[in-house]
């Protein structure tokens, strides 16, 4: 074991979705802390794929089966109301043809919005750590490029450690920090490399489990970040 690792005491629950985001908080989180992994099923589309790169991701860092949880909430897509989980709604482009389309502006929901999803995560989330006695909870949420969501939100976040603070037992003190939650999606990329995340295992595209649309909400906003930072995305597109 190398020293570092052995220094660290203190342990941390990271939300792996297997996207960049994610990812990069990861990697933030490992730098101080022992990690436990959690990834959630919840119905959507490309679940499959996310999957694998959450497990990938969680080999990169050698975190042993026993610290990673894979959470099933297959309620989400019997629920419906989101374009992620239900397939009678459409996942819009941003791309459609050779046109750009303007992305949802903060005061708008998108329909890829799950509802109230992130409280759930977390609730699963801080569960685990007042069991495994962890400090903090990691979750890769940004508010700047997740516009309508409310979940994505630094208010969302604020409240929600208010609601740990007075759930959990006395002598438990758990933190949700949200280290990538001012930042825009190319200032994650450069981010992720300056701690080494491996962004070539992430999975960002919301309609395809083999090769991303490249037209998405979530792709495009990859693709960009990517380009704006002068690094080459290596996951395969349609484009």
């Amino acid at each position: 074991m190398k020293l570092h690792a052995m220094l660290k005491k203190d342990s941390a629950v990271a939300l792996v979705s297997g996207g960049m985001d994610s990812c990069v908080t990861t990697a933030v989180a490992n730098e101080k802390f022992s990690l436990a992994l959690l990834h959630i099923n919840y119905g959507q589309r490309t679940e499959k794929r996310e999957l694998k790169a959450f497990t990938d991701i969680a080999s990169y860092y050698g975190v042993p089966e026993e610290r990673r949880l894979v959470a099933n909430l297959d309620y989400f897509s019997k629920i419906g109301g989101s374009s992620l989980t239900d397939k009678k709604i459409d996942i819009p482009n941003l791309i459609v043809g050779a046109c750009f389309k303007p992305a949802p502006t903060h005061n708008e929901i998108p329909t890829t919005y799950v509802p109230f999803r992130n409280a759930q995560f977390l609730s699963i989330a801080v569960s685990w750590a007042e069991v495994i006695g962890a400090e903090a909870v990691f979750i890769g949420a940004v508010e700047q490029d997740s516009p309508g969501y409310p979940d994505c939100r630094q208010v969302f976040y604020d409240a929600f450690n208010k609601l740990v603070e007075v759930g959990t037992k006395p002598e438990t003190h758990i933190k949700v920090v949200t280290p990538l939650i001012g930042m825009s999606k190319t200032e994650i990329v450069k981010k992720g490399i300056s701690v080494n995340a491996p962004l070539h295992l992430t999975w960002s595209c919301y309609k395809n489990n083999d090769v991303a649309c490249g037209k998405c909400h979530s792709c495009v906003l990859r693709l960009t970040a990517f380009s704006d930072a002068g690094v080459k995305d290596t996951i395969p597109y349609l484009l």
